[in-house]
């Protein structure tokens, strides 16, 4: 569905659940709940949806994900895909990082067939 139709449909049949702190709002159809989607703030990239929501459109979640999950230590600030971007992860060996990486230590040994 195009951007103009997502728009429309939106306009005529959805019901606002929510938003993220990306601003990325979300709705689902006045006649049938399980029927959700996302406008996104932005350029539309659907790795922009933080877990809670992705669950939550991919109907994992009854209901919307409040605005105060507790954080857990060990998590992560949610990223969208960087890939293309001058912040996309670049190995040792890529070409724009001088295209030469450290030498195997030695401890692989590959599969040979008998």
């Amino acid at each position: 569905m195009s951007l103009l139709g997502t728009r429309l449909k939106t306009w005529l049949s959805g019901v606002a659940v929510g938003a993220d702190k990306f601003g990325n709002r979300y709705y689902q159809a006045k006649s049938d709940p399980t029927d959700r989607w996302v406008l996104f703030q932005g350029e539309p990239e659907a790795s922009k949806v933080p877990p809670e929501w992705h669950a939550w459109l991919h109907r994992t979640m009854n209901d919307p994900p409040p605005d105060n999950l507790p954080v857990r230590p060990w998590q992560k600030e949610h990223l969208p895909n960087l890939t293309g971007t001058d912040y996309a992860y670049k190995p040792a060996g890529h070409m724009s990082q001088g295209g030469h990486r450290p030498a195997a230590t030695g401890d692989y040994e590959a599969w040979q067939p008998e």
